[in-house]
């Protein structure tokens, strides 16, 4: 079979194209300087191999010997991963969405030879449908406009890069972070709010944790019940739906309906990494058990098939899989996951099978009535329909239908290991390990040693002590790519949550270490970071300033700054976490619902600082106390070593609780009943 020169890539997507008849080269020097000397466009092709649209383009066009006839003809066709290299991605995500209204992938990018975007969208059907050009017309027209209106194209694209690069300048504003700008969030989320099934807007439906984040906080510093209850019922309708996994855990990538029911099928890891801190806040705020077994549920799921055998985390599951066995090539979205009412007769029987069908919404004929997929005809898609009134039962069933289901062909897994992702999820383990402790005790070790492996996997295999280097992925042994403001961000933020689990002051010695080398690589004297180094093969530098489907780079540096200078006292970096923020404050103050992962980091620095020191052998009781409790502005210090705190000290031979704000310390109580008045409010 023919290869092209991806064949020697280590990315998985890539590698998904090696044996197209399209001439792809990877994004770098040797593909620009073959359309320099051919003085032909660049075709950029973007994606990655879980997405379910970047398959169908594949199939009905990259496996095309037309298609591919055109695309090596009258150009240099390059593909990139952009989980690997974001910052390429959203420099022409964001041209397409600013030529086009709408953004997405597979992107589809025509370049200049230098790099410079003349025309661009994202899936483009072979022939003309869906309201879209076929590719190859498209083809055939650039070529010829190439050919006929160069001069014009090439004038055209270096005007559309100077009006973004002003656009998405940030910095140098001389606004001021106004408070009302978390009353305006709270209000445009308010306003959009679902109250029948959660969630914010219509369909298609993202949870988009960061947003859960800034009510949980928004309640906890206003006292606003209706944000609280907000993220509870979009958390509980979630849980219920076909987005999440009830079988195996997890959740898939998004919901194409407003109900949570029919999900687009992947599952990504900083999805389980999200959303497993938003499911264990909502335990320490509601109470409810249900929601720590939802974060257990994501957390057995990533342990058991996302885990790499030396602790880090892979990157994904893919929306597609196999079928019918006897025909492996071809493959349908969601196969893996979905039932027909027979299989359950055979497998649980008939009486069984019955009451398994009525709570999980299943039917004779499948329940998906708006087919959006022909595999989805006469299957199921599992939900919670109704309430369970027989808990063992339905686990029996579980098991026997994960038993059956781990026999069907699986999806493919993108076996990548990225950085900021492997953060995220080690920040979200550290944190189970906490809240887990008062109640499940074994649970709270698992995820402590899978917190700590992780670290311990990324450290040796990612970052380079000597030169304070991070590297975006590893894979098959390699390590590439170096890393980006959101893999130093989300790192810093993992530290200092291991530290929190653990009060190992190690972590906080390589917190600074990691924050020190971001500020020095990403950090612009007019204001904000920027969300890659400099580089040749970068023709805009930008500063994310969106929190998505994951945080912006920015807003997880200024909260992992600020929450690092609480614990250090190391001024300069809250003084680095201010500079972040009042780049910001002009976005914040007009659109403050595009960043509320940033505000959740204002909101810590606007809270007056608590601090809860244990001193003493046996601070287990006053911990597990503290872990129950949802308190995002305490810090929390055991035996501190030095410091204003260091002088505090156990009493007649009994762990000492001492609660302090400003550093002003209330009298030190011996047991957990008189501690616990003490953490009211913040």
């Amino acid at each position: 079979m023919p290869v092209n020169r991806l064949i020697h890539e280590k990315s998985p997507y890539l590698l998904q194209h090696a044996h197209n008849p399209v001439d792809w080269r990877p994004w770098g020097e040797e593909a620009f300087r073959a359309a320099r000397e051919r003085d032909v466009p660049i075709f950029l092709s973007v994606g990655y191999s879980t997405c379910h649209w970047c398959h169908v383009m594949e199939r009905e066009s990259f496996e095309s010997p037309a298609v591919a006839d055109l695309l090596n003809r009258f150009f240099v066709p390059i593909k990139l991963d952009r989980e690997e290299r974001p910052d390429v991605d959203r420099v022409y995500m964001l041209f397409v969405q600013a030529t086009t209204g709408s953004g997405g992938w597979p992107m589809s990018v025509w370049l200049t030879p230098d790099l410079k975007p003349f025309y661009g969208g994202t899936y483009f059907p072979p022939d003309a449908r869906y309201g879209r050009p076929g590719f190859l017309q498209l083809l055939e027209q650039i070529a010829a406009r190439w050919n006929s209106q160069r001069d014009t194209l090439v004038a055209s694209a270096g005007h559309i890069l100077d009006e973004l690069n002003n656009y998405a300048s940030v910095g140098g504003s001389a606004s001021a972070l106004n408070p009302d700008a978390l009353a305006a969030c709270y209000s445009a989320l308010r306003n959009s709010f679902d109250s029948t099934h959660g969630g914010f807007g219509g369909a298609p439906k993202f949870p988009r944790p960061v947003v859960l984040n800034f009510l949980f906080r928004h309640y906890h510093r206003s006292g606003d019940a209706d944000a609280r209850d907000m993220a509870l019922l979009t958390l509980r309708e979630m849980a219920k739906g076909g987005m999440h996994d009830q079988l195996g855990g997890g959740f898939h990538r998004y919901s194409v309906d407003d109900s949570w029911f029919v999900p687009h099928f992947e599952k990504m890891l900083y999805d389980q990494a999200q959303l497993a801190v938003s499911y264990l806040e909502a335990f320490q705020i509601s109470g409810e058990s249900l929601y720590a077994e939802v974060a257990r549920d994501i957390f057995e799921y990533v342990l058991g098939d996302l885990r790499h055998p030396d602790g880090g985390f892979y990157s994904a599951e893919d929306a597609d899989s196999v079928i019918d066995p006897s025909h492996p090539h071809e493959k349908g979205e969601g196969a893996f996951y979905i039932w027909t009412r027979g299989e359950l007769d055979t497998l649980l029987g008939t009486a069984r099978a019955a009451a398994f069908a009525r709570h999980f919404g299943c039917r004779d004929n499948g329940n998906v009535e708006s087919d959006p997929h022909a595999e989805f005809t006469g299957r199921n898609i599992l939900y919670q329909a109704e309430p369970s009134s027989d808990a063992a039962e339905f686990a029996e069933c579980r098991r026997i239908l994960l038993d059956a289901r781990s026999r069907r062909p699986r999806p493919h897994l993108d076996d990548k290991v990225l950085t900021s992702w492997n953060a995220l999820m080690i920040s979200a383990f550290a944190r189970g390990a906490q809240v887990f402790t008062a109640f499940d005790p074994a649970a709270a070790v698992r995820y402590r040693d899978a917190a700590t492996a992780a670290w311990r996997f990324l450290i040796e295999n990612l970052y380079d002590a000597v030169d304070r280097k991070l590297y975006r992925r590893w894979r098959d042994g390699e390590r590439a790519i170096d890393a980006f403001l959101d893999d130093y961000a989300a790192l810093v933020q993992a530290a200092v949550d291991l530290y929190e689990m653990s009060f190992d002051a190690s972590y906080l010695g390589l917190a600074r270490a990691l924050a020190d080398a971001m500020l020095e690589r990403f950090e612009d004297p007019a204001g904000g970071l920027y969300s890659a180094a400099e580089s040749a093969d970068l023709v805009l530098r930008l500063k994310e300033d969106y929190d998505g489907a994951e945080p912006a780079g920015n807003s997880v540096a200024a909260g992992a700054l600020l929450r690092l200078a609480a614990y250090t006292g190391h001024e300069p970096y809250r003084a680095a976490a201010l500079r972040i923020l009042n780049a910001f404050a002009a976005r914040l103050n007009q659109q403050p619902l595009t960043l509320p992962q940033m505000l959740c980091a204002w909101m810590f620095e606007l809270s007056a600082p608590r601090q809860v020191v244990l001193a003493g052998v046996a601070p287990a009781p006053f911990l597990a106390a503290l872990r129950s409790r949802f308190l995002p502005a305490t810090l929390v210090f055991v035996n501190p070593s030095d410091g204003p705190l260091s002088a505090m000290r156990p009493i007649a031979g009994r762990t000492a609780a001492y609660v302090c704000e400003n550093y002003a310390c209330q009298l030190p109580v011996t047991t957990v009943e008189e501690f616990t008045p003490l953490l009211a409010g913040r």
